[in-house]
């Protein structure tokens, strides 16, 4: 016969899927909240075909963090738009599933009931700092989850 144990393991695959569950119900409920509250916009930015202003309030945060060290301080800016507008035109290329679902992650990483928990982000994205940025991506970078 098996010998069971008496203590209870830390993580079971009852523990695994209850997290599962209410994960989902989270992320369900943060997007049905966005759809309904016009969180997410549905129209393109001015300028672009598939990013959003919402996409370009933490893309313009994100970008510069990114290309830092890569081109000078001074070149920042052209190559910031650069960037968005190449990332842009390679969205608008992609299959429509796989649009709707970096969308949803924009949506994720845009709207403060989400951004907060996931990122560590607390503040919005025009107030976060350089610094704070690159923890978020070195966090993100060494995730379990990526």
């Amino acid at each position: 016969m098996p010998e069971f144990l008496d203590e209870p393991t830390l993580l079971s695959r009852r523990g695994v899927l209850k997290v599962g569950l209410c994960a989902s119900a989270f992320l369900a409920t943060a997007g049905l909240g966005a759809s309904l509250s016009g969180c997410s916009a549905t129209f393109s930015a001015r300028g672009f075909r598939v990013l959003r202003s919402t996409d370009l309030v933490f893309l313009q945060a994100l970008v510069p963090v990114m290309l830092a060290g890569s081109i000078s301080h001074t070149s920042l800016p052209g190559a910031t738009d650069a960037t968005l507008h190449t990332l842009d035109n390679n969205l608008a290329h992609l299959s429509p599933e796989l649009l709707k679902l970096t969308l949803q992650l924009f949506d994720v990483l845009a709207m403060p009931v989400t951004r907060g928990p996931l990122t560590g982000l607390w503040s919005s994205w025009e107030k976060t700092t350089p610094d704070q940025i690159r923890y978020f991506l070195h966090r993100w970078q060494n995730s379990s989850l990526s």
